[in-house]
């Protein structure tokens, strides 16, 4: 098989397997709409709190949301509570055309470990298993109740452990599988170790061994270029790569990842299309959010868009003050010449 290769996630079939992460403040319909252009294979919104959803927040609607383009999609819930968080994918499942439920068990910012969620599911198998059990069952009963939409999969995403003390990836693997999870991905970091310092893809291996091709297993963590995600493949076996900072203001990593898996070559984007691609997330931005809150949202994702660009460090300074559309054409108008 080529390194490049469709996957199967239960009965829901993806044509690639390069996935966008669930990015907090990054993975909006409007971004994945543009790495699904780029060919991305499957993409999963920004992380959707279950106790705000059962509770009615607004906000969570807009999160949950497709891209035009996005036929095939995961909604990712974060929760502590498995009956909470059980409730909340069959919420989804009613107000989304969702193709999968994606539940966290990695994040490890500390107001989302505090109330039980994120990586707290990685240092308390037995919650995990709790909450994939509860959620799993859930959506077992609605998708037989709406046959026209299928098996819905429910899937997992944890660390590596809690800290260099607390390796539990082993432990939270074997709980999601007695569960019944339908895909898991790893990041190979623990939760102390946050976005910082190496992943060690080793764990994604032993974790691949583990799960012996009972279920799809995805890696994450230090595959941000096309180079790195097919050492990745080779090195771990794991079936697919879902690219997390590496693709922020970047969804061409995925064309050049295709390209470079496939004929062992790939092309890389002049500066004038980069930011094309970000002038059109702005356009999409203001389309959902309106102009300012738009405006708001682009000046940390210009910040990328714009990395690498000869004197970009003076160009950032600008980006952080921008308020307006036509601020930021300003701000860019001689890298678009």
């Amino acid at each position: 098989m080529t390194l490049y290769h469709p996957v199967s996630i239960g009965d829901l079939e993806l044509p690639g397997n390069l996935f966008l992460a669930p990015i907090a403040g990054y993975s909006d319909r409007a971004f994945r709409s543009l790495c699904i252009e780029q060919g991305a294979s499957f993409c999963t919104t920004e992380m959707v709190s279950a106790e705000a959803l059962t509770r009615g927040s607004g906000k969570t609607q807009e999160l949950m949301l497709n891209a035009p383009n996005e036929k095939k999609y995961a909604v990712q819930l974060f929760g502590g509570n498995a009956d909470v968080v059980a409730r909340a994918a069959v919420m989804v499942l009613e107000q989304t055309p969702c193709s999968a439920i994606d539940i966290n068990g990695g994040c490890p910012v500390p107001k989302i470990v505090k109330s039980g969620a994120g990586s707290m599911l990685t240092k308390e198998p037995d919650r995990l298993f709790a909450i994939v059990s509860a959620t799993k069952k859930a959506v077992k009963e609605y998708s037989d109740s709406h046959p026209e939409r299928g098996k819905i999969p429910v899937t997992i995403k944890i660390r590596s452990g809690w800290d260099a003390g607390h390796m539990t990836w082993r432990e939270c693997t074997l709980a999601a599988l007695e569960a019944g999870a339908d895909a898991i991905t790893i990041h190979a970091r623990t939760r102390a170790q946050g976005y910082e310092g190496k992943a060690d893809w080793n764990i994604q291996r032993q974790l691949v061994e583990l799960v012996d091709g009972r279920i799809p297993v995805f890696g994450s963590g230090d595959a941000h270029t096309p180079e790195t995600a097919r050492k990745m493949l080779e090195e771990t076996g794991v079936d697919g790569v879902m690219f997390a900072r590496g693709a922020m203001g970047d969804p061409f990593l995925f064309k050049r990842t295709i390209q470079y898996l496939t004929t062992g070559e790939y092309q890389t984007e002049t500066i004038r299309e980069r930011l094309s691609a970000g002038f059109r997330e702005l356009e999409l931005n203001i389309q959902d959010k309106g102009e300012k809150a738009a405006c708001l949202l682009m000046r940390k994702k210009f910040c990328a868009y714009s990395s690498g660009i000869r004197g970009g460090a003076q160009l950032r300074q600008q980006v952080v003050h921008a308020e307006s559309a036509e601020d930021y054409r300003r701000i860019f108008a001689s890298s678009l010449e």
